[in-house]
């Protein structure tokens, strides 16, 4: 087999795999991608969730809340340096320009689930449910991947 011939079968099998991978929701003119959670351990009361939201529409839209099963509650919450000190708070949104992607990503903005029910294990699966100012509400399924997980969603 060729050099290329090799290459092609490697970015194919890498294409076919990233595809299986990555899984993304539509609600009209927004693009939910891959949602994934980090796995957690026995005893540890949170867990957070990550996303993209694209929004291919001309007016912009916010992430106002969300709810899981998985956990008493769940918050928005974005993590920002004030001087030294890395801090997290709870947002009250999460906007989304017209024709633009924002990403909820360990270290930035990211969905709370507090007081989880059980740890959160990698392989499963759950329903997390969005809602949008003007999209409305849409389930999506979060992938909870290993403890480090983190992915670049740029496009």
């Amino acid at each position: 087999m060729t050099f290329t011939r090799r290459l092609l079968a490697a970015l194919s099998l890498s294409a076919f795999v990233l595809a299986a991978h990555a899984h993304s929701f539509k609600l009209g003119e927004l693009t939910i991608g891959h949602p994934y959670a980090r796995a957690t351990v026995p005893g540890q009361p949170a867990g957070g969730a990550y996303l993209s939201v694209s929004n291919a529409g001309t007016t912009g839209d916010k992430l106002v809340s969300a709810s899981a099963d998985v956990s008493k509650s769940v918050e928005l919450h974005e993590m920002k340096m004030d001087g030294d000190v890395m801090r997290m708070r709870e947002v009250t949104a999460v906007e989304v320009p017209a024709g633009k992607a924002v990403e909820l990503k360990p270290g930035g903005l990211h969905i709370m689930l507090m007081g989880l029910k059980a740890p959160l294990k990698q392989g499963d699966k759950f329903p997390l449910k969005l809602k949008f100012e003007k999209a409305g509400e849409v389930t999506v399924t979060v992938n909870v991947e290993g403890p480090g997980a983190s992915h670049d969603m740029k496009h």
